[in-house]
């Protein structure tokens, strides 16, 4: 009778094993349970990195305000297709970072690129509140926890310059054959020649950027100081400000429509204050010029850069399905799309 109880034991240990490694049953699926951490929250894996729901729906939402758009105006078909964008930018990202990381002695990353995009970023906003709430709901603190986020883009910008520059060349031949086919969209379109004085309301209230330009208008009328000096005492422009304020010769797609429409129809010589998203300027024309065509040299410029951006986009595309390839097996994905 003693052996009963072992006998008992034994069957048991028996239909666990089997049932656990065997047949599948419910002690394989409870183990399973146990054993395998929840995907529930994960909208991808790269290489065991996770790409998580939360990730996305930050990136998602990034995505939608770059594009001027908002997810509660947008058809569920819309809304899922942008969803799905976004969390291949995601993968792509991480794809990205393994290669860095691979090459990352390779590419350095100054402080004033650093600088040049953090500018860039800020000046999106209209003041340092919309900036600083923009950050924290991308869960970052500052502009300073920003940087280490810039560093790595600019890395991986780099990177994919590297690996495409060879697809990226264009050759007259090709230059000429696409004046040829798009002369009359090359025409020169009309421009003024342009000054202006700017104070951003990023870091000023509006009204004191206004009264400080106000002021600046009246001394120029008054013929108190000339435009030169006062974009250099009082313009927050640093690509103009050394320079009396000059702007170039400029043309209407070439400006935001805030600042377009209302300096396209001012009088020459006859400075004026204008408001913008970014802040206040003080504006004046120098000289108009009346639309006109142009020879190939002088539109060759802009055709090499067109070409060049179309390859850019053609070859970004091709070296992301690359990456894809090079990584079989290695990508998970639990979004339903």
């Amino acid at each position: 009778m003693k052996s009963l109880p072992r006998f008992f034991c034994l069957a048991a240990a028996v239909y666990l094993i089997g049932d656990a490694f065997i047949f599948k049953g419910p002690v394989s699926r409870w183990l399973h349970a146990i054993l395998t951490p929840s995907t529930d929250h994960l909208a991808a894996r790269v290489s065991g990195h996770a790409i998580t729901r939360s990730q996305l729906d930050r990136a998602l939402a990034d995505r939608l305000w770059l594009e001027g758009k908002s997810a509660a105006n947008l058809t569920s078909t819309d809304l899922k297709t942008s969803r799905a964008a976004a969390l291949h930018e995601l993968i792509d990202h991480e794809l990205l970072r393994l290669q860095v990381k691979e090459v990352s002695p390779q590419i350095s990353v100054s402080e004033a690129e650093i600088d040049a995009q953090l500018r860039g970023f800020s000046s999106r906003f209209e003041t340092k509140s919309e900036l600083a709430n923009a950050l924290k709901s991308q869960g970052i603190g500052g502009p300073n926890d920003l940087r280490p986020r810039l560093a790595a883009r600019i890395r991986q910008e780099k990177l994919i310059a590297r690996r495409i520059a060879p697809a990226v060349a264009v050759t007259e031949g090709e230059m000429r054959e696409w004046f040829d086919a798009n002369k009359d969209a090359l025409s020169q379109p009309e421009r003024v020649e342009a000054r202006h004085l700017f104070i951003p309301t990023l870091d000023h209230p509006p009204e004191q950027a206004k009264l400080k330009l106000d002021a600046a208008l009246l001394e120029l009328t008054e013929k108190k100081k000339d435009f030169a000096t006062l974009a250099k005492e009082l313009s927050e422009d640093p690509a103009t400000k050394e320079s009396g304020g000059t702007l170039g010769w400029i043309s209407r797609n070439r400006l935001p429509a805030d600042f377009s429409a209302p300096v396209f129809s001012m009088e020459v010589n006859q400075p004026k204050l204008i408001r913008t998203k970014l802040g206040w300027h003080l504006v004046e024309i120098t000289a108009p010029k009346p639309a006109e065509p142009r020879a190939f040299e002088q539109a060759k410029p802009e055709i090499l850069a067109a070409l060049e951006a179309q390859k850019r986009r053609q070859a970004v595309k091709n070296f992301r399905k690359s990456l894809r390839a090079s990584h079989p097996g290695q990508i998970e994905v639990f979004e339903p799309f």
